[in-house]
C-alpha cells in the first residue's frame, strides 16, 4: 500500500466500529451494543485536510484472556499495529480508566508508533473533564471525542494527520477491487490466507466467523489487488438475527465495489442454488466473475472428466456460466492457489478492453451473412452498424431500424458471436439496440 495507515485500537466496546465509520464518513462497519461485534480487522479509505489514508478497525484487546476468540483477536492486533504508520488508541470517557486500558498502553510502547489517544463516548464534551484522568497512560493530550455525534472528530483527525509520514500523491495506483464471495464455511478466509501468504483473516471450522466484508492488499505482477473477503452469503429466511442481516448486505455491497467477484464454492458440497444466485447477481451487476472450487483435494473418486462434467451440469443451468473460468483448488494445500491470481489479472484486464469500432463492424457483418435476424411480417429488420460504447464490462451498441423487434435468441446468437472474436473471459458483454439517431 502506498497510502499512509491509521489503526484504531481499544479494549471491547469503547466505541472503535462507531469512530471508524465516523473518520471514513460511512457505515462499512457493523456497529452493535454487543463487545467482540468486530473480529478481524478491516480497511477503509479516508481524508482530511488533502491527505488520503487508510483506517483499520480492530477487534476489541483484552491481553491478558485466554479465550480462543480473544487470542486470535489480540494477533489481528498485532498484524494491524506492524501496519500502521499512526495508532488510534480508543478508551471509554464514561467508565474512566480501566487496567485493560494500561495493559494496551504498555503493549502499544513497546510497538513504537505515534499514538493518538482518543477518549470516547463524552457527548457533553464542552462540559466534561473526564478526558484528564487518562493523561497517565502517557500519550501527551487525551482528546475528548463523542463518535456517535461527531463531537471532537475533526479535532482527533487534525492530531492524527499531524503524525503520518508525507505521501506523495503520485504514488497512487490503480487498483483492482476483488470481491470474494460465497456462501459460509466455503473457505473464503482460508483462501484469502493463503493468496496473502499470512493469516490475516481469522479461521474457524464454525460458518459465520467473517462477519464484516474485510479488505487485504496485495501487489502481483506489478498490479496492486484490493480483496474484499465477507460474510457468507445466506437466503434471507435463514438470516436470523441483526448481525446475519447487515453482514448480507455487507456481502451485496461488496460485490457492488469489486470489479472481479471470486465466488467459492465448497467442492465437498456442490455448487447450489445459493451459489448460484451469488454469481447471477455479480454477473448481471457488470463484475467480472471468476468460480473457485475450493476443497478439490477433499473430493474423491474423482477422475480427469469429473470436473468438465460438473461445469457442464452447471452450464445447463447458468448459461452465462460457460463464458467463467474455473479453477480447482485446496487453501489447505495451496493446490493451484496462485492459478487464482493470473486469473484474477486476466478477467480484469479482458473486462477493460477496448475494440476498434472498424473491427466490431467486421464482426457484426460476418454473423449477418452466415445467420439474418429472423423477420417479423412488415419492414424488414436491419442491423445497420455497431461499436463498443463502454468497457467494464464490455457494453456495445447496434444501430437497427426496428431495435425492438430483435428476438432474444438472435441477441444470443450475436452475443456468442461476439465472445468468439473476443473472449472477454470471465467479464459479461452487454448489448444495447438503438434506432439510427437516437440518444438512448
Amino acid at each position: 500500500m502506498t497510502k499512509p495507515t491509521v489503526a484504531i485500537v481499544g479494549r471491547p466496546n469503547v466505541g472503535k466500529s462507531t469512530l471508524f465509520n465516523r473518520i471514513i464518513g460511512g457505515r462499512p462497519a457493523i456497529v452493535s451494543e454487543h463487545p467482540g461485534t468486530t473480529r478481524d480487522r478491516h480497511f477503509g479509505g479516508a481524508e482530511w485536510q488533502g491527505r488520503h489514508f487508510w483506517v483499520v478497525d480492530t477487534g476489541g484487546l483484552v491481553p491478558e484472556s485466554e479465550d480462543s476468540m480473544d487470542r486470535a483477536i489480540r494477533q489481528q492486533v498485532e498484524f494491524a499495529l506492524a501496519e500502521a504508520d499512526v495508532v488510534i488508541l480508543v478508551v471509554d470517557g464514561r467508565e474512566g480508566l480501566n487496567p485493560v486500558d494500561k495493559a494496551i498502553a504498555e503493549r502499544l510502547r513497546k510497538a513504537q508508533r505515534p499514538v493518538v489517544l482518543a477518549v470516547n463516548k463524552l457527548d457533553d464534551l464542552e462540559q466534561s473533564s473526564a478526558q484528564y484522568d487518562f493523561y497517565q497512560l502517557g500519550f501527551g493530550d487525551p482528546m475528548g471525542v463523542s463518535a456517535a455525534v461527531g463531537k471532537g472528530s475533526g479535532d482527533l483527525l487534525d492530531a492524527v494527520v499531524e503524525r503520518l509520514p508525507p505521501f506523495d500523491p503520485t504514488e497512487a495506483e490503480e487498483t483492482i477491487a476483488v470481491a470474494v464471495v460465497g456462501r459460509p464455511n466455503a473457505g473464503k478466509s482460508s483462501l484469502v490466507n493463503r493468496l496473502l501468504g499470512e493469516e490475516r483473516h481469522l479461521v474457524a471450522p464454525e460458518a459465520g466467523t467473517t462477519r464484516d466484508a474485510i479488505d487485504s492488499h496485495l501487489r502481483y505482477r506489478g498490479q496492486s489487488l484490493n480483496f474484499i473477503d465477507t460474510a457468507g452469503l445466506r437466503r434471507r429466511a435463514k438470516v436470523e438475527d441483526d448481525l446475519e442481516f447487515y453482514s448480507t448486505l455487507r456481502t451485496e455491497r461488496a460485490i457492488e465495489r469489486a470489479q472481479v467477484c471470486v465466488l467459492v464454492v465448497d467442492a465437498t458440497l456442490g455448487m447450489h442454488n445459493q451459489d448460484l444466485r451469488i454469481a447471477t447477481e455479480a454477473w448481471e451487476h457488470g463484475c467480472g466473475l471468476i468460480v473457485v472450487v475450493n476443497k478439490w483435494d477433499l473430493v474423491e473418486e474423482k477422475d480427469a472428466n469429473t470436473a468438465r462434467r460438473g461445469q457442464e451440469e452447471l452450464v445447463a443451468k447458468a448459461p452465462f456460466l460457460r463464458y467463467v473460468p474455473f479453477v480447482y483448488v485446496s487453501a489447505l494445500t495451496g493446490q493451484r492457489v496462485r492459478k487464482i491470481l493470473d486469473l484474477i489479472l486476466e478477467v480484469a484486464k479482458g473486462r477493460g478492453e477496448r475494440v476498434p469500432t472498424a473491427e466490431v463492424n467486421r464482426v457484426l457483418t460476418a454473423l449477418l451473412d452466415r445467420n439474418a435476424p429472423p423477420q417479423k411480417p412488415g419492414e424488414e429488420v436491419k442491423l445497420l452498424y455497431a461499436s463498443q460504447i463502454a468497457v467494464a464490462p464490455p457494453t456495445f451498441a447496434i444501430v437497427s431500424n426496428r431495435p425492438d423487434d430483435v428476438p432474444d435468441a438472435y441477441q444470443r446468437y450475436l452475443v456468442h458471436g461476439f465472445r468468439e472474436a473476443w473472449p472477454f473471459p470471465g467479464s459479461p458483454l452487454r448489448l444495447k439496440f438503438t434506432a439510427r439517431g437516437s440518444r438512448r
